[in-house]
């Protein structure tokens, strides 16, 4: 296929950006706090999103049941040792822009259409990875039908659900996930308890035409939050997962079903100057005619020193996600990290996921000013089975086991420092540096190769209503 340039189909996408901000001088302009998000659940509280606040533009004579949101994003990466290659240095610009349009036709009724388009500048065309680009496309694009206790959603949009080491956007990526299909968020009266069920399918990023899911819906699931009877400031989400694909190939080559249920609990909360996130899940099911049998375990807790400059806030932080032993040829214990956003999850520079892996991770979080915040952090990282893979965070393979096993379980060690600002509450400034020192699993396999990767990283968002 030829490849088309992709300038043209960005500046379209900037021109329509500038065109909707031309009318803003005739408007009356505030910021307001970013609405929430609907899913349940809070989002990883190591997680580098966006900071800062949706700047608001009022028009006069504006039709009131339209909204209009802008999303533009422009990330400069810089990193030593791409794909694993020494010397191969790379710096290139990911740029991304997102526009939405809310139509709200009836009082309990409300539409939402999203566009986006990504690119990778500067990169060739055969190092660009499947989450930088997606030419002019739909992201998000459903119906929701609302009560005060109940919200019904049909057709494309975000799930976040347990701080999005489950399931998440992974909005760090150019192109971040979505689904298709079916949602409903229910909660009580007092909105401490509530449970969402879906039935979709993800959609899969197709840059040079249009985005789609697979045939089917494959990815179903419940998840609650209990706050009514639990003690003050924490909450309780029990949940269950359940994938179903209609042809897979298990160990032996034999193709069949699969149904994977993965089901477990999270907790979270703060007492008083401590807080923590604990969350542990099992793994079940059948894969052709191999068992399912894998779980994980991630725990998180962290001291906030509230009378001191800056509040600093120290963390400690374990992962654990099985691997395969390869001790009965029937049973499958690599761990199916499902739908989540792995960014900062092990290490700033974005290079395992979230399958036989362990950490060990320390993290210290600093504000200076009310707009400012640090992050320093290092993690040490392994495998939890030497005769399993290392995964990346898209799960696929970056390293195979040989035969007989890894000889060691050490990946690498990691150290990291971002920040983020935000001037005039609404442009928002990410910046990173972070290194990875291989351990000598990777170097035996390869891969050991030092990585060096910096970013630097400008945000807008504003909302046109009446």
């Amino acid at each position: 296929m030829t490849n088309r340039n992709p300038l043209p189909r960005f500046f379209r996408a900037v021109a329509l950006a500038a065109l909707s901000i031309f009318v803003l001088p005739f408007a009356r302009q505030n910021v307001c706090a970013q609405e929430p998000n609907f899913s349940v659940g809070r989002n990883y509280i190591d997680y580098p999103g966006t900071r800062g606040k949706v700047q608001q533009f009022h028009i006069q004579g504006f039709p009131s049941w339209l909204t209009l949101d802008m999303q533009i994003r422009l990330r400069t990466e810089d990193q030593t040792s791409y794909q694993y290659i020494s010397g191969n240095d790379r710096i290139y610009e990911l740029t991304r822009v997102w526009g939405g349009m809310t139509v709200r036709p009836a009082r309990r009724l409300t539409a939402y259409m999203q566009f986006i388009d990504t690119h990778a500048l500067g990169l060739p065309a055969a190092h660009v990875a499947s989450n930088m680009r997606d030419d002019f496309d739909l992201r998000q694009g459903y119906l929701e039908v609302h009560s005060e206790t109940a919200q019904i959603y049909a057709g494309r949009r975000e799930m976040r659900y347990g701080d999005e080491r489950i399931i998440g956007i992974s909005d760090y990526a150019n192109n971040s996930r979505t689904w298709d299909g079916f949602f409903g968020h229910f909660t009580d009266k007092s909105g401490k308890d509530s449970v969402d069920l879906f039935s979709t399918s993800v959609v899969t990023i197709f840059p040079e035409s249009l985005d789609k899911h697979g045939a089917g819906l494959t990815f179903h699931g419940a998840w609650g939050v209990i706050g009514s009877r639990m003690p003050h400031g924490t909450t309780l989400q029990p949940f269950v997962i359940v994938r179903a694909l209609p042809r897979v190939k298990s160990q032996q080559g034999i193709y069949g079903t699969e149904t994977e249920t993965t089901f477990g609990a999270e907790s979270t909360g703060n007492l008083h100057s401590f807080g923590f996130d604990l969350m542990g899940n099992l793994q079940r099911g059948s894969y052709s005619n191999d068992s399912i049998h894998s779980g994980a375990d991630i725990e998180k807790v962290y001291y906030t020193f509230n009378k001191l400059p800056w509040q600093p806030r120290f963390g400690g932080e374990y992962d654990y996600a099985s691997g395969n032993p390869r001790t009965n040829p029937h049973h499958i214990s690599t761990y199916d990290q499902q739908y989540p956003s792995n960014h900062n999850a092990f290490g700033f520079f974005d290079l395992f996921g979230f399958q036989n892996i362990k950490q060990q991770r320390v993290n210290l979080d600093l504000g200076p000013t009310k707009n400012l915040t640090l992050l320093i952090q290092g993690e040490a990282i392994g495998v939890a089975s030497r005769h399993d893979s290392v995964y990346n965070g898209a799960a696929g393979t970056v390293a195979a086991a040989p035969t007989g096993g890894f000889a060691t379980n050490s990946i690498g060690d990691g150290f990291d420092i971002s920040g983020k600002y935000a001037l005039h509450d609404s442009i928002v400034f990410n910046s990173a540096w972070s290194h990875y020192f291989p351990g000598s699993l990777m170097a035996a396999a390869g891969k050991g190769a030092p990585l060096t990767y910096a970013m630097f990283s400008i945000t807008y968002r504003y909302r046109v209503d009446k």
